[in-house]
């Protein structure tokens, strides 16, 4: 789909496919999709003079006293949503920028975050790429609507004769090229019921986008099928885990600047530093690439989760891996960040994953020796002696890193920075004091 540029295009094309509704959505602090729907004959109005709405009610967002804020439609951000064609109030969206009433942009809002960082980049000549791959699993629902908490297939990774969902997979493909959304490829993940569709890589505020824009879709379509889509980080025990890898690389010029043809790995010294820096930071980064209590429980050394704090090609224990460079495709040339979450605002993400890497090269930093040996089997002896860390244990301890990252926090602001951080504390001290059936199972009878 075409990126549309102009009031007159817009209206040109609602009124060709008969919109009767306009969705204006954005993202609050921890991600999650805020919407008002407005009529259509409002949509004229609502692109030159914005849409007021009450900002104290959004998460992370602003004090009852300060609460007037507005949304500005980011009008390349348009499409018909797919499944609101069939009942005829046919519903078109636009992702928009959230702004002050004295006209600035509001601190706070994530993608303004994220455009920030790209335009600091962009000063120093980088431009920067990422395509995040997020696995999700499908659940069913009961004859009342409930979800059922178990997996809906019980195929396996690239199963074909024993997976139930192929079909699905493809009407959610399809939902996402009607809303511009590249699909490359779609198949069943390791875990039963688990699933991946990958999109193409690209501009870090579109890809942002679609990342909001693929979990809304692919929830919608599974209601369609009566199932539900989890993005939870470790929905199941002894099951797979949700994974979000990001891969990254910087242009300079047009020229992939991770391209070396004689560097270890085909990776520039540029790209080492970039990779240098977002490891030295990785703890802290964690907070809000692993942002919930559940993210660590797919986080466990000792089974295949990006834990361990080194880099690699062939080692897939690795926290950074860097996929074989075809020499014929230098622009193809990345860095593969394994330990996010699709619970992680993306956003956010992007935006420190950035400034990390950047850091990385503006204090050229050095990359330790590359780990090709399986991480997984090693003694904590020789992990000690290879000098490899292993990411914090849980939210709490990621917290307590990231209120020590000076960087980190720059990224964010002051203000937004402690919202943030106290939001994610309050939500570690509630898990911290529940009491769970685990806790009762063992400890019930035997105290």
């Amino acid at each position: 789909m075409q990126r549309i540029k102009s009031k007159e295009e817009v209206l040109t094309l609602c009124e060709r496919e008969k919109v009767k509704f306009i969705d204006l959505q954005f993202s609050d602090l921890l991600g999650h999709v805020k919407s008002v729907t407005i009529p259509m004959q409002k949509l004229p109005e609502a692109i030159d003079q914005n849409i007021w709405f009450d900002g104290s009610s959004i998460e992370g967002f602003a004090r009852i006293c300060e609460s007037d804020m507005y949304l500005k439609l980011d009008l390349s951000t348009f499409a018909i949503l797919p499944w609101t064609t069939d009942n005829g109030n046919v519903t078109a969206r636009f992702i928009c920028d959230v702004y002050k009433p004295n006209g600035e942009a509001y601190e706070s809002d994530p993608r303004y975050i994220l455009k920030k960082q790209v335009a600091k980049a962009l000063a120093f000549g980088f431009k920067y790429f990422v395509g995040p791959e997020l696995e999700f699993y499908l659940l069913k629902r009961d004859e009342n609507g409930k979800i059922i908490p178990l997996p809906h297939d019980h195929a396996g990774y690239f199963d074909y004769a024993t997976d139930e969902d192929s079909e699905v997979r493809k009407d959610m493909t399809v939902a996402l090229q009607k809303l511009g959304i590249q699909v490359e490829a779609l198949h069943h993940e390791v875990g039963s019921g688990q699933h991946e569709i990958d999109f193409k890589y690209g501009d870090p505020i579109i890809t942002a986008d679609s990342v909001l824009t693929f979990k809304i879709a692919l929830k919608q379509i599974a209601r369609k099928h009566g199932l539900f889509v989890s993005f939870m980080p470790k929905p199941f025990f002894g099951l797979a885990g949700n994974g979000m890898h990001v891969h990254q690389s910087i242009f300079t010029n047009s020229r992939n600047a991770f391209y070396d043809a004689n560097g270890l790995y085909h990776i520039s010294e540029l790209g080492k530093s970039f990779i240098a820096g977002q490891l030295f930071h990785i703890k802290a980064l964690n907070s809000i690439l692993n942002p919930i209590v559940n993210s660590y429980k797919r986080l466990v050394s000792g089974y295949e989760a990006p834990v361990y704090i080194s880099w690699g090609q062939v080692n897939r224990s690795a926290l950074v891996r860097i996929p074989r460079v075809n020499d014929n495709k230098p622009s193809s040339t990345r860095a593969e960040l394994r330990c996010p979450d699709p619970a992680a605002n993306p956003y956010l993400a992007f935006a420190t994953m950035l400034a990390t890497g950047i850091d990385g090269i503006e204090n050229e930093m050095l990359l330790p020796y590359p780990v090709e040996e399986n991480v997984y089997e090693m003694t904590n002896e020789e992990m000690l002696n290879r000098g490899i860390e292993t990411l914090p244990a849980n939210l709490y301890e990621s917290l307590r890193y990231l209120a020590n990252d000076r960087l980190l926090q720059d990224v964010f602001g002051e203000t937004t920075f402690k919202k943030y951080y106290d939001i994610k504390m309050k939500e570690w001290d509630s898990f911290r004091i529940a009491v769970t059936d685990w806790e009762k199972d063992n400890y019930l009878e035997k105290y």
